[in-house]
This record gives C-alpha cells, structure tokens and sequence, in this order.
C-alpha cells in the first residue's frame, strides 16, 4: 500500500503561489478586461492515442490557469478524423486525467459537437469568397505550395464562382464524389512565406463513418480548421497551445476574423521532451502495432497509463511538471529529473518492506530448528505514523546473491567466509562455509549468529562492516518481479544521432523471494524494498497468491547527485 502524506492534498486541489510567461499574460488580459475580463480554456487531446507525461504538463497548464483565475476548462476531443479515432482512446483519456486529479465541468465535449456550425462556418466563407473547392490531389497541392524559398502557385480552380463553389461543396457533403477528389481550401495568399497561409484544405471527403455521428457526415473539417472556431463556440478565452502550432497562428487568426466570431487568444509554450524516450503518439502507435512494447501501458512507455502501472504517482508527475516550469523554446529534459520527483514523492509515503529478487540460502547452525521468533521492523522512518510490523525469524533464510563474495574484492563491505554482518533489524551473523553443487556454483551458506545482537547491535559495542536484507524461507512468498529500466538508449551502429530500443529495458526475474506481509499486497500498492528500489503491484498480471511487482525507479538517484555536486562545486 502506499500512505497519503499528512496534510498532502490532491494535484486538483493544491494551490501554490507559481507564475510563469503564460500565466502573466492571462493575469494581464485579465486585470484589463480583455475578453470580458473572463478565463475559460480548453484541453483539446485527439483521440488518436494514450495520453503521455507530455499532455499532463499541458492538462495542469490550462485546468490549473482556469482555476486560479475562477473561469473554467473545457475537456474537448478533437475528433475530426475518423481513420485515426477510437473509443478505447477517449475512455483512457478521461480515466488518466481523473488519476491525475483532473476535473472539468459538466460533460466532454467533442468537435463533432459542432460540425453543422462548422459546416455553416465554411458555406459563410465561400459566400465571401474566402473559401473555394479545388479537385488538385494531395500530390498537387503539395507540389502547388511551393517551398520555403518559392512562392507556390495559384490552383486552376482557385477563380471558380461563388456559385459553383457552393454547388460543389453541398455535393461533397451529399457524398457525390470520391474520396480525395476533391477538398474545400481558403483562399489566402499562396505567395505567403507562411506555408500555412498558402490556401489551407479546411474540409476533405472521407467515406467512412464517424464514432459519435455514424454515416451522417461524408466530409470532415481539418483541424486548422475546427480548432478555432470551436473555442469560439465554446466562448474560450486562452488557446494555449505547444510551440508546433506557432506558425498555425495566423491561419487561427484570419479564420475567426473573417468569420467575424468571437476571437480568442492563442499562447504558445514549449512542449515537454524527456530523454531516453519517444514523446510522439505516432512513434509510441508504432511500438505498440510493433509488439515491441506490451502496449499503451506498458510500464516503460511515457503513457500515464503506463506511469501508473510503473507506480508512478500523480503528485511526482505533477511536481515534475511545476520543476520544469513553462518555457518559451523547446529543450529536452533529463528523465533522471523525473525519476527524482518520484523518488522524493515515495520516499515519504512507501512502506519499507524486504524483497529478496535472487535467493541464496542461509541456514543459521547454532541457532534452534522449528524456532521462529518475530523482530520488529519499522515501516517507514520517514513518517512516525505509519508504525511497525512484525518480521518472521528462523532457522533459514534467504538473502541476496550479491551480497556475498568467497573471494570479496578490498572494498566489499557485505557477506563472506569467516566474515561477521548485520541483518536488517536482526542478528550478526558470520558465515562459517560455504556449499557448492557438482558445478561448483555456490548453493548455501552455513552461518552461526550472535544472540546477544538482537536487534543489530552488540553489547561488547563491536562494529561489522555491512548490513544486508533478508527473509524467511518457510515464511517468505514467491513472486515475479521485472525490473524495468529506460526505453531508449543512444543507438550504437548512429554515431549518436539517434536512439534505439533498449535491449535491457526489462528483465523479468521469477522466484523472488519476499516477506509473508505482501501477501494481501493489491495491484497498484507501491512499497519501497530494502536496499533495491521502489516497486508496485502490477494492475495487469498479478493475481492472488501470484503477485508481480514492477520495479518503479531504484534508489539511486543521478538527479539528486547533479544537484549535490552543482551546490558543491557552487559554494567552492
């Protein structure tokens, strides 16, 4: 289980006085009664894909801006092509976002809420000669545009009547034409050096139902073109968006301008990109497709989903988010910043429990067999409150493979012949032989422990050189645990320019051994093991008397110790 600190509030619900580039400029349109003086934006996921740590940042940005100012944020699907849109996508949308504490009023809304206004809103720009439908292909349009460096060219239907123009679009709606003969494009300026001011498609025919309206609609708007003009249905104040839409603003602008509708204001900021990982719907589809990762979920992927399988928490992911801050330019973020947070987040509420994950067996000779005694040990130092649990002791125990060396190099502190340590909240041990198979592989240790030390300490005040983890053979259960480490890792055969799968991404370990309090562990529970990491119940594949851990993050952490040697090397 995982312990909620004291005092700790909701990510919903926690305020703190914060500011950032974005928030001034609402706090400013606010304080001049720009747009009414009121704040309403809108969090606008496509339904396309698992929500990622990236749309969290913008999920808290526009939910959080809207509550410190008492206005509202709209959740709205953008569910305009119905090739790439499902309902499995929307229920996990909205799943991830109440995890994250996430509220919105009322119902969802979607872009197909709109789509007769929509359709309104185009026949009303070809009646101003601001819009025309054009039968170039895809290729041609492409080609017509132009480059960078040269301006495009004027589509041979770009001089059609208002008329035939307004015949051809109803005809497209009717579902007369084939798919990809035709499309509605605004009439702006194809010599522009903003390539999406070079006639942008606003509607394209696809002959496919839609999830929320079926057959009724043959032709679907663009998203350049439903993006501004639902926020002006839905009264929004402040489109922020991420910086890839920087060079849409101006065709948001001239849209709601023409149309002569209300015009909200649109605020870039920097989408949030994370090392070792791959922060595109598209890339993450194609692992899932692949059978490269178990899927949306699975615990390596940046999904919420699968942070929260990981036993990633809300409150780490929302501190991360508040440690970056919202920044103006693109940057990539180290992902050992984020593996802090959620360090810091369990450090304070996880229980501590002893896992071994690959056993060595210890029998202790001297002391009496079918004795078991219980130890106290403490579930938390970091938090009086949670108390103690009593800790089986006998006979046989298993501890970690590595924590014994016959033949231990100069700096190795723990287990080895003739050599005396500590057990965690136990005895001194030393261990007296060792026995081999017919492999010479090292099978079990004999030892002989110290009574007078319980509790790990010697009356005689003499010190020992390490202090391992252990557990109970006839009292420990038996579980799977994966440890799973950074999906991406610099790709050998690119000379750096690139990433590749990580082939060490996860590695399952069968026959673990852990103490007999994990078994009424439930999926989602996150524990801190002794000397190894932070773990959590798997959701998926845990089942009673048959429990999966996944390792959420070790304990060591590269993060803290950047900013311990920065500090240092600051203060020298």
């Amino acid at each position: 289980m995982r312990r909620q600190r004291p005092g700790a509030e909701t990510p919903a619900v926690k305020e703190q006085a914060r500011t950032d580039f974005v928030r001034d400029i609402v706090a400013a349109d606010v304080e001049a009664n720009r747009l009414g003086g009121r704040v309403v934006t809108r969090f606008p996921p496509e339904p396309n894909g698992y929500l990622h740590v990236g749309h969290a940042k913008s999920a808290w940005l526009n939910f959080g801006i809207a509550s410190e100012n008492g206005g509202v944020c709209n959740l709205r699907f953008d569910d305009t092509n119905p090739a790439k849109e499902d309902v499995e996508y929307v229920d996990s949308i909205q799943e991830d976002l109440r995890w994250l504490g996430v509220e919105w009023e009322g119902r969802a809304l979607y872009s197909s809420d709109y789509f007769d206004q929509l359709y309104e809103y185009a026949v009303r720009l070809v009646e101003k000669g601001k819009a025309y439908v054009c039968d170039l292909s895809s290729d041609e349009i492409r080609e017509y545009r132009g480059t960078l460096t040269e301006p495009g060219r004027d589509s041979p239907y770009r001089r059609r009547s208002v008329e035939e123009n307004l015949d051809l679009l109803a005809r497209m709606k009717a579902g007369e034409f084939e798919e990809g003969s035709r499309v509605l494009r605004a009439r702006i300026d194809m010599a522009s050096g903003n390539m999406n001011m070079r006639d942008p498609v606003l509607y394209r025919i696809l002959n496919m139902p839609h999830p929320r309206t079926g057959d009724r609609w043959r032709i679907y708007p663009t998203y350049d073109f439903a993006h501004g003009q639902s926020d002006s249905i839905e009264g929004v104040t402040h489109s922020i968006c991420t910086l890839e839409f920087e060079d849409h603003r101006p065709l948001y602008d001239w849209l709601l301008d023409e149309l002569e509708i209300h015009h909200p204001r649109q605020i870039e900021f920097a989408r949030l990109n994370l090392t070792n990982t791959v922060m595109s719907k598209r890339r993450l589809l194609e692992l899932v497709e692949s059978g490269r990762v178990f899927g949306w979920d699975d615990p390596r992927m940046p999904t919420l989903s699968g942070m929260r399988r990981r036993g990633y928490t809300p409150e780490s992911i929302r501190a991360f988010c508040e440690m970056i801050g919202v920044a103006r330019r693109d940057n990539t973020i180290e992902m050992s910043m984020l593996e802090h947070c959620v360090r810091e987040d369990l450090n304070s509420t996880a229980p501590r429990v002893m896992g071994v994950l690959r056993p060595l067996k210890v029998v202790i000779e001297n002391y009496p067999e079918g004795q078991v005694e219980e130890l106290e040990a403490v579930n938390n130092p970091e938090d009086p409150a949670a108390g103690s649990r009593p800790l089986p002791f006998s006979r046989e125990l298993y501890v970690e493979r590595e924590d014994f060396q016959e033949n231990p190099h100069p700096k190795f502190r723990r287990l080895a012949p003739g050599r005396e340590v500590r057990l965690r909240y136990g005895y001194f041990i030393r261990c007296r032989s060792v026995v081999k198979d017919s492999a010479g592989n090292v099978i079990e240790l004999r030892c002989s422990y110290d009574p007078e030390t319980r509790g790990g300490h010697a009356p005689d005040g003499r010190k020992v050189r390490g202090t391992i983890h252990w557990v109970s053979v006839p009292h420990s259960i038996t579980a799977e645990v994966r440890l799973f480490d950074r999906l991406l890792v610099p790709d050998p055969g690119g000379n750096g320019a690139g990433e590749a799968l990580n082939p060490d991404s996860l590695k399952a370990l069968t026959g673990c051994r852990l103490e007999p309090s994990l078994a009424g562990a439930a999926p989602g529970d996150s524990y801190q093991f002794e000397r190894t990491g932070y773990f959590c119940v798997d959701s998926v594949d845990s089942s009673p008397g048959a429990p999966v851990f996944n390792r959420t993050v070790s304990l060591r952490d590269s993060w803290k110790k950047t900013l311990t040697s920065s500090a240092a090397g600051t203060s020298r």
